[in-house]
């Protein structure tokens, strides 16, 4: 079994499967359904490698119903032990992550005459952190994206991310805690990369930054001097009053020299976060994603970050840059922009990518369109928004009217955010403004995430645990008018363990936000509450023609 999903069975009819995230886990349950009557839920027991060993929590329970008025001190969070999962999967995604290998034990839980008795059990091991990949030439990691939780609003009591009044060059020691939790794994990846570059004098760097605003990441340019060139996004909110990217661009001019900063755009935008290593002038390796070089971008949003060591993948890159360097007129009809490219390399997984803008936007979005069109089991998928044109966006709308796969995902507009569930056609709808309204709030009170996107993400995933499963990622917004109008690169990625990643971090971020969607409208007369008996709360996970049963099924296969 790859190290990216173990499962476990039990002569008891019981199972466990665990599909490893970017720090998170994905735990799925199935259970024979002649155990099923009185069926309580799951409980869910983490031996993390301290040896401490705990219950997973329940936000509900059967005693206290939530609803939208519910107060932080009414709040009650119960053990799964005595409130259990009434689910057939869990995200744990805990606050501070030792890189050595969980324990998980599930175990059904029956209601019985004097409470809960405990069923049948199965356990499962998994490391929430990459380690040992045959991938050993490629990285890849997420932010966290939890400015706006209950999580952050416990460990560090909702505390400003950057000071009240703004510069390119605040002193960031006060906000380092903040910053490691929040930038994540992607944060790590950023600065080791730029560290390597700094401290190796024969590697020179060249950087495609969109928004650029984060001062410890303009210092480490600084640092590389003359080895730096850098193209910069001179979009109207990039040098309006108060942008910060003019300050940044003075800054890397003093220590780069000018003729190394450019600025510009393309028929919009030059959309690329890119970094591209070369060593004696020879392209090396290649750091690619949807985050952007700026305090929201590693500490607000909902991003990625990806790293292919290797010569030809960072030769393409290099391609694309000098193309631009040299002058983004022309660039679309440009070979470089007339194709998908393969990604080569030994520790590598199966990629292609292309370089926008394009001629066509189907030079890149057909490919995308298909697999959406094409897939077996399921689509899951965080994109900034599905207001713009194309197949793509279509295409993703529409999917909770097909019946024949499983769909989850996640897309913000201005408003607020939309969670597409099986059978969603429009999406559940959450407003930030909803909590700031209604405090005291069960998450106490939440940040808004401040102003712009907060799910920044533009990854599609198709089949994540079938045959042949793609995942398609990097700064593309997968609208057709972006295709032919940004620079943007895009890749397509056919590895089992870096769909599972993406897979998970559809469903953490999902999960995330729906219940604050469904809490909206939970009232005193119909409060959120765990089932009864009676309910028979995991009988449409049994029934053929519900949708739970195919997420059941979809997830607990293997």
């Amino acid at each position: 079994m790859p190290d990216h999903e173990t499962v476990r069975r039990t002569p008891d009819g019981i199972s466990i499967k665990a599909y490893r995230g970017d720090g998170a886990v994905l735990l799925t349950f199935d259970l024979a359904e002649d155990l099923t009557p009185h069926l309580a839920g799951f409980a869910l027991k983490c031996t993390p490698p301290n040896g401490q060993p705990f219950y997973v929590r329940n936000r509900l329970n059967f005693m206290t119903g939530v609803t939208s008025e519910t107060t932080p001190h009414e709040r009650v969070w119960t053990p799964s032990d005595q409130a259990p999962l009434q689910k057939f999967r869990w995200v744990h995604f805990p606050q501070e992550i030792i890189p050595r290998s969980y324990a998980y034990e599930v175990s059904a839980m029956y209601f019985a005459n004097d409470g809960l008795r405990r069923g049948p059990s199965a356990s499962v091991s998994v490391e929430l952190l990459p380690g040992g990949s045959e991938l050993e030439h490629f990285e890849m990691g997420f932010t966290r994206g939890y400015l706006s939780s209950q999580a952050y609003a416990d460990k560090f009591n909702n505390a400003r991310i950057e000071p009240e009044d703004r510069s390119i060059d605040f002193d960031t020691t006060p906000y380092e805690e903040q910053y490691q939790w929040l930038g994540f794994h992607a944060r790590r990846l950023i600065f080791d990369f730029l560290k390597e570059s700094l401290e190796d004098h024969e590697i020179t760097i060249d950087v495609f930054a969109y928004d650029l605003d984060e001062p410890d990441f303009v210092r480490y340019l600084r640092g590389h001097g003359n080895r730096l060139r850098v193209f910069l996004d001179d979009a109207s909110l990039h040098t309006e009053p108060g942008a910060l990217e003019p300050e940044a661009r003075a800054l890397l001019e003093e220590s780069a020299g000018k003729e190394n900063v450019k600025t510009g755009h393309f028929s919009r935008f030059a959309h690329n976060k890119v970094i591209i290593q070369k060593r004696n002038g020879t392209p090396a390796k290649v750091l690619t994603g949807s985050a952007n070089f700026s305090v929201r971008g590693l500490y607000a949003q909902a991003n990625n970050v990806l790293i292919f060591d290797g010569p030809v993948t960072a030769k393409l890159y290099e391609d694309a840059f000098d193309q631009a360097f040299k002058s983004t007129r022309g660039f679309s009809r440009s070979s470089i922009a007339k194709q998908w490219f393969d990604v080569l390399g030994a520790g590598l997984p199966r990629s292609l990518v292309s370089f926008a803008p394009h001629t066509s936007s189907s030079i890149s979005l057909d490919r995308v369109s298909e697999a959406i069109e094409g897939a077996n089991s399921s689509v899951m998928y965080a994109v900034m928004g599905l207001g713009g044109t194309g197949d793509v966006l279509t295409h993703l709308k529409a999917l909770g009217a097909r019946d024949d796969i499983f769909s989850y995902g996640v897309a913000q507009s201005t408003q607020g955010l939309s969670l597409f569930r099986p059978e969603d056609t429009k999406g559940i709808f959450t407003s930030f403004a909803f909590l700031s309204e209604h405090i005291p709030s069960p998450f106490k009170e939440e940040w808004s995430g401040g102003r712009g996107q907060v799910i920044y993400h533009k990854f599609v995933v198709v089949d994540f645990n079938d045959a042949d499963p793609v995942v398609f990622t990097g700064s593309s917004n997968l609208a057709a008018g972006g295709e032919e109008d940004n620079g943007d690169n895009l890749l397509a990625i056919y590895d089992r363990s870096v769909a599972t990643a993406y897979a998970v971090e559809a469903i953490r971020l999902v999960d995330h936000y729906h219940f604050r969607a469904v809490m909206k409208s939970a009232t005193s007369a119909d409060p959120l509450v765990l089932k009864t008996d009676e309910a028979q709360w995991w009988k449409p996970y049994y029934d053929e023609n519900d949708l739970k049963y195919k997420e059941r099924l979809l997830f607990s296969k293997g």
